[in-house]
């Protein structure tokens, strides 16, 4: 986006996400106002993925899609690790990875230009439809 304030507002939701995680209270109005950036660039994918994602953690209280995958070798990584972990840190796991998902679809509206952006935007489209 070439809104300042749009950029402006896309990086105080990702840091707000660093700080204090998904909390519902200002995130979802920072969601809103951002997706009305995204109607006034006419970008008819971005508006959908921003109401889909805002109605999605008003329902859940979290944001339970996964980052599109790019390459299968993170996975290998992952069940290298010891298996035996306690219940209380695979949560912490799961949440890190709700953040940083979110912290994914927001960062993609930053350049709406980019094909491999509106690539993964149809992809969080699709999911969240599906939920």
């Amino acid at each position: 986006m070439e809104n300042k304030k749009a950029i402006t507002l896309i990086d105080r939701i990702l840091k707000n996400l660093d700080a204090t995680g998904i909390t519902s209270d200002t995130l979802i109005d920072d969601i809103k106002e951002l997706r009305t950036y995204a109607i006034e660039k006419e970008v008819p994918l971005a508006v959908k993925v921003l109401r889909y994602t805002y109605e999605h953690i008003e329902e859940n209280d979290s944001f339970l899609i996964a980052i599109p995958e790019d390459s299968p070798l993170e996975e290998d990584t992952d069940t290298e690790e010891d298996t035996e972990d306690t219940e209380e840190a695979e949560v912490e796991t799961v949440e890190i990875d709700q953040i940083e998902s979110l912290k994914y679809v927001i960062s993609l509206i930053r350049n709406l230009d980019n094909s491999m952006n509106i690539l993964d935007l149809k992809y969080f489209k699709k999911v969240l439809t599906e939920n």
